[in-house]
C-alpha cells in the first residue's frame, strides 16, 4: 500500500471468490486491503492470483470489486489463519467512491449503552471532532452495531442489570466473531463500565475478561470521557500491533523464502542456445589439458564467466584463479602487476611484489582485453607462455611458474596483428584454442532464461521479491538488439529489480524507455501486417468472383477503382 494514501485499521467480515473461510480485514486503505482468513480446504490463493470481494462498510454501504493477491503468509499451523496483501484492481458500481467516502470521514467509534440524552449529549461535545459517538439501548441495534467490525469502545451505564446483559450481549458477539472468522480476542471492542456494581461483581467481570475498564457510577463527565478516550487509545494500539505483526512475519517470510531458481540446464541459464552449447564443448574438451585458451567476442558476452568455467572444470579448481584487466592499468603498472618488482625498483616500490604469475602458480590466470597490451608486454608474455619464467621489474633473479593462460579479447586479435599492434607470433601462441563467443543477438534463446536468472541474484543481493517478467515484457527483452550484450541485460533486470514493488510481476514499465518504444513499435507494425494480410485476402477474393474485372471487385468492396488498383499492386493482388 502506497506511503500517504487514506487507511484505517478496521475489522470488516470480506466475502471473497474463491471463497475464503473466516475472513476479515486488518487494514483498508484507498489502494488494497489486509486479510487474515482460514483458507479453504478446496483453494488456497496464491501470490498474483485474482480475487473477486466483497464487504460491507461500516458505514452501510456495500463494497464490490475485484483484486490481485500480492503476498501472503501462513501462520503456524496452530492458528491455522493465513494473512493476505490484497491490490485492488477494479470496483463495481460506485464502490471506489463509497470506499473512499468512508476511508476520509472515518473517525473512532464509541457506543454508549444506557445513557441519558443529556449525558450523549455532553459525551459527544467533549469528544467533538475526535471521536464518533452512538448511543444505542435496543440489544439488536447494539449486537449488529458490535458485528460491524468498526467499533472500538462499549461505555456502559445504567441500572446494574441492564448493565450487565449488555456486557454479556458484547461478551458472545466478541465470542462469535472469534469463533466464526477467526477474529483475535484482544482486537474485540474494549468496554467501559460505569454502572453501579459490586465489588465482587467487577472481580468477576474482570477475571472472565468481559470488561477492561470501570469508572465509578457518581463519575463526573471529564473522568468518563478519559477513560473512552484510554480504552480507544489501548484497542488502537492492539489493531496496529496487529497489522505489523501481519507485516513482520511477511518480510521475514520474504527474507528467508528460497528464490525460485531458473529453468535449469545442463550448464546453467545462459546455455540454452545452440551456439552456447558449441561453446560448452569445447570449453569441458579443453578443460582438461594445460594449453592457452584465447576468448574472443565481444564485450559483455560473457567471457571471464566462461574462464572461470573452464578453472573449475579442470584438474586446477583447487588452485588460485587470478583476474587481471589488461585496458585498466598504464604499461609499468601492468608490468609490475603481472610480473611483480623488487623494493626500491621504481617510485613508490616500498616492498617487494610477488605478481599475480607468481601468486596464480598452479592455477589459471584470465588475461582480459590483452589486445591492450604494448610490444614490450606482449614480448614477456610470449616468453611466459613459452618457458614458464618470470622475472620481476628491477629484478634479477628468475622464477620458474605453472600456470595456465586464458586470455580474452573484443577485438579480432588477427586483425590486430595485421595492423601491427598486435605480437604476430604472440598471437599464434594464444590462438591454437580459439573459442568464439557469440554475442546475444546471435543467441535470442539465452536472453528469458538469463533475465530470470538475474532477477533472482538480484531479488537476493537487494532484498527484493520480484517475480520476473511478464509475457509482454519478455517479447520486449527478446526484441531488444542488446549492444552491450549479456553485461547489458544484467543492468535493465538491476534496475528493474531495484524500482519494483513486493512480489512485482515486472511489466514493460519497468524496462529502459527505448526498449518500451520499440516494442510498441514492434507491435504496431505487427498489426498494419495483419491488416494487409486481411485486405489482400478480400482483393483477391473480390477479382476472382468478378473475372478479374478491377471496376467490379472495387464496387463490391466500396471503394473506388483508382484507390483498389493503388492498393492491389502495393499489395500484390494485380
Amino acid at each position: 500500500m502506497r506511503s500517504g494514501e487514506l487507511r484505517k485499521l478496521v475489522f470488516v467480515p470480506v466475502s471473497t471468490r474463491p471463497q475464503l473461510d473466516g475472513c476479515w480485514s486488518v487494514n483498508l486503505a484507498e489502494s488494497g486491503i489486509g486479510l487474515v482468513a482460514q483458507p479453504s480446504a478446496a483453494h488456497t490463493p496464491l501470490e498474483g492470483e485474482t480475487l473477486s470481494f466483497e464487504f460491507p462498510l461500516p458505514s452501510g454501504a456495500q463494497i464490490f470489486g475485484q483484486g490481485v493477491v500480492r503476498w501472503r503468509h501462513e501462520s503456524d499451523q496452530a492458528s491455522g489463519l493465513t494473512s493476505f496483501g490484497v491490490r485492488f484492481e477494479s470496483f463495481e458500481g460506485n464502490s471506489q467512491v463509497e470506499l473512499l467516502r468512508f476511508l476520509s470521514e472515518y473517525r473512532v467509534r464509541v457506543v454508549v449503552a444506557g445513557a441519558t440524552a443529556a449525558l450523549v449529549a455532553s459525551l459527544s461535545k467533549s469528544f467533538g471532532e475526535e471521536l464518533q459517538l452512538e448511543a444505542l439501548d435496543d440489544e439488536a441495534a447494539l449486537s449488529a452495531a458490535l458485528s460491524r467490525g468498526d467499533v472500538s469502545t462499549l461505555l456502559v451505564v445504567g441500572d446494574v442489570p441492564t448493565a450487565l446483559r449488555r456486557v454479556a450481549l458484547a461478551r458472545k458477539v466478541a465470542e462469535q466473531a472469534t469463533a466464526a472468522l477467526g477474529r483475535p480476542e484482544d482486537i474485540r471492542p474494549r468496554v467501559v463500565f460505569a454502572a453501579r456494581a459490586s465489588s465482587d461483581q467487577l472481580v468477576d467481570l474482570f477475571n472472565t475478561g468481559a470488561i477492561d475498564a470501570t469508572v465509578a457510577a457518581e463519575a463526573d463527565l471529564t473522568a468518563l470521557a478519559s477513560a473512552v478516550r484510554s480504552a480507544c487509545r489501548d484497542h488502537g494500539m492492539r489493531l496496529q500491533q496487529q497489522r505489523m505483526a501481519v507485516e513482520l512475519e511477511r518480510v521475514l517470510r520474504d527474507r528467508r523464502r528460497p528464490l525460485e531458481p531458473a529453468p535449469a540446464t545442463p550448464d546453467g541459464p545462459g546455455f540454452d542456445s545452440a551456439a552456447m552449447r558449441e561453446v560448452m564443448n569445447e570449453v569441458r574438451q579443453l578443460a582438461g589439458y594445460k594449453v592457452t585458451v584465447l576468448l574472443q567476442g565481444a564485450t559483455g558476452t560473457g567471457k571471464e564467466v566462461l574462464s572461470r568455467r573452464l578453472h573449475r572444470l579442470s584438474p586446477r579448481a583447487q588452485r588460485p584463479f587470478v583476474v587481471q584487466d589488461c585496458g585498466a592499468l598504464a604499461e609499468t603498472l601492468l608490468d609490475s602487476e603481472l610480473f611483480g618488482h623488487v623494493k626500491g625498483s621504481f617510485t613508490g616500490a616500498v616492498a617487494d611484489h610477488p605478481g599475480l604469475f607468481v601468486l596464480a602458480d598452479g592455477g589459471t590466470i584470465f588475461l582480459d582485453e590483452i589486445e591492450n597490451t604494448t610490444p614490450n608486454l606482449q614480448a614477456k608474455l610470449l616468453r611466459v607462455l613459452e618457458t614458464g619464467e618470470v622475472r620481476p621489474v628491477g629484478g634479477s633473479t628468475v622464477r620458474r611458474v605453472d600456470v595456465r593462460v586464458v586470455a580474452a579479447s573484443n577485438k579480432s586479435l588477427y586483425d590486430e596483428a595485421q595492423r601491427g599492434t598486435f605480437r604476430l607470433d604472440l598471437y599464434y601462441r594464444l590462438s591454437a584454442f580459439l573459442v568464439e563467443v557469440p554475442s546475444l543477438r546471435e543467441r535470442r534463446e539465452d536472453v528469458v532464461p538469463l533475465a530470470r536468472a538475474f532477477v533472482d541474484s538480484c531479488n537476493a543481493a537487494l532484498g527484493k521479491s520480484a517475480r520476473g517478467f511478464d509475457p509482454a515484457a519478455e517479447a520486449a527483452l527478446l526484441a531488444w538488439s542488446w549492444p552491450g550484450n549479456v553485461r547489458e541485460l544484467r543492468n535493465v533486470v538491476e534496475r528493474a529489480v531495484l524500482y519494483s514493488g513486493p512480489m512485482e510481476l515486472l511489466g514493460l514499465d519497468r524496462l529502459p524507455k527505448a526498449m518500451r518504444e520499440r516494442a510498441a513499435v514492434r507491435e504496431e507494425k505487427t498489426l498494419k501486417t495483419e491488416l494487409e494480410r486481411v485486405e489482400l485476402q478480400l482483393m483477391r477474393d473480390a477479382l476472382a468472383k468478378h473475372g478479374n474485372v478491377v471496376r467490379r471487385a472495387a464496387k463490391e468492396l466500396g471503394v473506388d477503382a483508382q484507390t483498389f488498383t493503388r492498393r492491389a499492386r502495393k499489395l500484390g493482388a494485380l
